[in-house]
């Protein structure tokens, strides 16, 4: 009777938030190394609970952690997602969004899931644009702001190895031509490889990392689907991290079953490249956990078939015993629907020293549960490689009293100053994070 009146009710966006059940753990159950997974809860529609996208009034910013402080870098930006910084300093962000949708399944679930994203602010068109920032004079604010590449296809993900800037649009990577110092690009991108992509192209993101010799490239590709609703034949080469080879132009699977895949990071003391995962939907607010992860070559890690190792999905059809029996544990849950995005190591010296080596990691938000998780950015311990505490707030109130999001965070840098980026594409702003004075 509720999942009726819901659909009833869905003429106005308000009113889908009144849809779906309600956690039965706080999110926090979900964190860490050995996360409390409940019994799944299906229900016909999803559980919808979303903060309504505003920005940020004048002269308001996120609450910093104490002994941390936070400004703006630069502000009216045009849906900054994702953030890279060059050798010199310059700070390259992408102003970009997904690509107009022409594919998929119709009906009363792709119409409610539109106006879900439209409430989210996730509805703007992209700029396919890559905006560089420069700090002429030191003082933590971006004063040089130039269109560095213009006319790209949703571009995220972005590497630089030697005189190569490398992007990652939604359905391939290209190389540009780089020399320090450069505000503009003129010449046109070659193609490396395409990327899986295509009309539906569910999870459009796809964010580029170099190799520490700078040889390879990793890239990932999230799934076309929850679940593989549209069968496997629609997911070929998704859910994935592939390894790329830009002078033969090749590319491999390097780690699968990763539902969709995001912030690469490489963690210094062991080396390892590690990733953070959105997981899978529809299971109930307390499921599953978001996680980030070590990937190594070969790996599987569940989806669509199990979820956090062997807990299987009896939606995923035909099932894959076969597969389940080989899934790896993530090594670190983030909590249910956080959405966990951003992924960086913290190697500088301008935050106080309890943060050295640790990973911030910037969470976007959930829209299907109840109550909401994420819209923060937080802070991972690690020692010896690995994570060694739960997360801790590094900043909030993203959300006011009034259920408004007045920004919502994605992807985390550090500066060649040591500060912490954030970008945040409801707020249009990078933020920037240093030690309180």
């Amino acid at each position: 009777m509720q999942t009726k009146l819901c659909v009833l009710l869905a003429g106005g966006a308000a009113l889908l938030n009144a849809c779906g059940e309600m956690e039965t753990q706080p999110v926090e159950a979900g964190m860490g190394a050995t996360p409390k997974l409940v019994e799944p809860r299906k229900t016909l529609l999803p559980t919808v609970n979303v903060a309504e996208a505003k920005g940020w009034p004048t002269g308001t910013m996120p609450q910093p952690a104490p002994g941390l402080s936070v400004a703006a870098f630069a502000d009216g930006l045009d849906h900054p997602r994702w953030l890279h910084v060059l050798p010199n300093g310059d700070v390259l962000v992408a102003e970009t969004n997904a690509p107009e949708k022409k594919g998929g399944a119709g009906g009363v679930r792709k119409w409610v899931m539109k106006q879900v994203m439209k409430r989210a602010g996730a509805g703007v068109p992209s700029a396919n644009r890559i905006t560089l920032l420069r700090d002429t004079d030191g003082d933590g604010k971006a004063d040089l702001r130039s269109p560095l590449l213009e006319g790209l296809n949703s571009p995220f993900g972005m590497a630089l190895v030697g005189g190569s800037l490398y992007v990652a649009n939604t359905d391939a990577v290209v190389r540009f031509p780089y020399k320090t110092g450069d505000t503009k690009i003129e010449t046109a991108g070659e193609k490396i490889v395409d990327l899986p992509a295509g009309e539906l192209n569910h999870h459009w993101t796809k964010d580029l990392i170099a190799s520490p010799d700078g040889r390879l490239l990793y890239a990932t590709v999230g799934s076309n689907s929850n679940v593989a609703e549209h069968g496997m034949e629609m997911e070929e080469g998704r859910a994935a991290v592939h390894e790329i080879d830009p002078e033969a132009r090749t590319m491999r699977l390097f780690a699968s079953g990763l539902r969709n895949p995001n912030g690469l990071a490489w963690e210094p003391r062991s080396g390892a490249l590690w990733v953070a995962v959105n997981e899978r939907d529809e299971l109930g607010s307390d499921l599953v956990p978001d996680y980030m992860t070590s990937v190594t070559d070969g790996a599987f890690y569940g989806w669509p078939y199990s979820y956090y190792g062997q807990h299987v999905d009896t939606r995923a059809k035909p099932p894959r015993p076969d597969l389940v029996a080989r899934a790896r544990v993530p090594d670190y849950a983030l909590g249910a629907h956080t959405a966990s995005l951003g992924l960086t190591f913290y190697q500088g010296e301008a935050l106080p020293a309890r943060y050295a080596g640790g990973a911030f990691v910037g969470q976007h938000g959930s829209w299907n549960r109840k109550p909401r998780s994420g819209y923060k950015v937080v802070f991972v311990p690690f020692a010896d490689g690995q994570p060694s505490g739960l997360p801790e707030d590094v900043l909030t109130g993203f959300v006011n009293d009034r259920d408004e999001a007045l920004g919502r965070p994605v992807g985390v840098a550090v500066d060649k100053a040591g500060a912490l980026l954030v970008a945040d594409d409801v707020g249009n702003v990078v933020w920037r994070v240093t030690a309180a004075r």
